[in-house]
């Protein structure tokens, strides 16, 4: 006699194990190893097992195949201590842990948010066993040297991560990107179609691979129509409106040798033309700008302001079936880490137009 059925929301009978169990005449370890995929089984022994779960719909609880294969079911997601950021509140962070989310709920996980803080040594490794993660995605990863040496350990533990909007040449780190040399590129080339040649540029730090990037691609961009980028029409901020707002100071000195400005982000972009007229700039007056990101705000601006669309939620999600897939892989997966770069494309709006062409 099999034992007693149990009845789920709406009167929908739930088997149990131990009637796969009996149904297909082995142990409900048995059933367990067959259905969670642990360790070696005749053939014919997991035949049995799977056509009486399948007779009987029976499904294992999300709970017990992560007890079965030791496993949390959680990736972790490890956010950067941003000084006086609203970090959730933030274009870039916002939409990736929104890409994040809706394909880790897809493929059945859960997401469990880690915060640096400063001061606290960068132990990655430490965080995997602490949170019982069973793998982990890193934003705002930096290239210094104590952030390198926790990712190279995390590398040597064979410990399955993923970084997102940032590369470390010659390392052996699996990363999720964007093409910020193209998409810079693009953007200056377009400044330039306009008829813009002295043109400003407000950068990000350069501990971060895209900050880089974006200085690449503008000075390809000038490199090709026989100009260069002036030290003096160099400003730098750390992506927030605030640093833009004080750039506009520095700006304001040189305005009248300047056509256009392109800032690494749409909030730095804001917070120059939120400056200027802080300074009693008016718009007319207002070298053309270009921004980066696409984020909302850039819609709501006077002018609207021209960006860089980037893919952000796309990242976050094409992050998490990257590394799940070589989590369900486990020893069997390929050595080498994955690189994966998505496109980016303008978005032309009338911050960057030349009404006189």
């Amino acid at each position: 006699m099999y034992a007693r059925t149990s009845f789920g929301k709406g009167g929908v009978a739930i088997a149990s194990r131990k009637e796969v169990a009996e149904l297909a005449g082995v142990s409900e370890a048995t059933v367990s190893r067959v259905l969670n995929g642990v360790g070696p089984m005749k053939e014919e022994t997991r035949q049995r097992v799977m056509e009486a779960a399948k007779k009987l719909n029976y499904v294992p609880s999300a709970l017990a195949r992560n007890f079965a294969t030791s496993r949390s079911g959680n990736i972790g997601v490890v956010l950067p201590y941003v000084p006086k950021v609203h970090m959730f509140s933030s274009f870039f962070f916002s939409e990736i842990l929104s890409g994040i989310g809706s394909k880790a709920r897809e493929l059945g996980h859960d997401i469990l948010l880690l915060f640096q803080t400063p001061g606290e040594s960068m132990d990655y490794v430490r965080w995997f066993h602490a949170h019982k993660i069973d793998t982990c995605i890193i934003l705002g990863a930096k290239d210094d040297p104590e952030e390198l040496l926790a990712l190279r350990r995390l590398a040597e533990e064979g410990l399955p991560f993923c970084l997102i909007n940032q590369h470390f040449e010659g390392e052996p780190f699996s990363e999720v990107d964007a093409d910020h040399v193209q998409g810079s590129y693009m953007a200056v080339r377009h400044l330039i179609e306009q008829g813009y040649r002295r043109i400003a540029f407000m950068n990000g730090p350069l501990t971060y691979s895209n900050s880089r990037d974006r200085l690449q691609g503008c000075e390809k961009a000038l490199a090709e129509a026989g100009l260069v980028l002036e030290e003096e029409l160099i400003f730098r901020g750390n992506f927030s409106r605030s640093s833009g707002i004080t750039a506009a100071s520095e700006l304001m000195k040189v305005i009248d040798q300047v056509d256009a400005v392109f800032a690494a982000n749409d909030r730095m972009a804001i917070g120059l033309m939120q400056g200027l007229r802080d300074h009693g700039l008016s718009e007319e007056r207002f070298p053309a700008m270009f921004g980066y990101d696409n984020s909302d705000a850039s819609q709501v601006t006077t002018p609207e302001l021209s960006s860089v669309k980037v893919p952000f939620y796309e990242m976050g999600e094409i992050a998490v079936a990257e590394v799940l897939k070589r989590l369900e892989q486990g020893a069997s997966a390929p050595g080498q880490p994955f690189r994966i770069m998505l496109p980016t494309e303008l978005v032309i709006r009338a911050s960057s137009q030349n009404l006189r062409l």
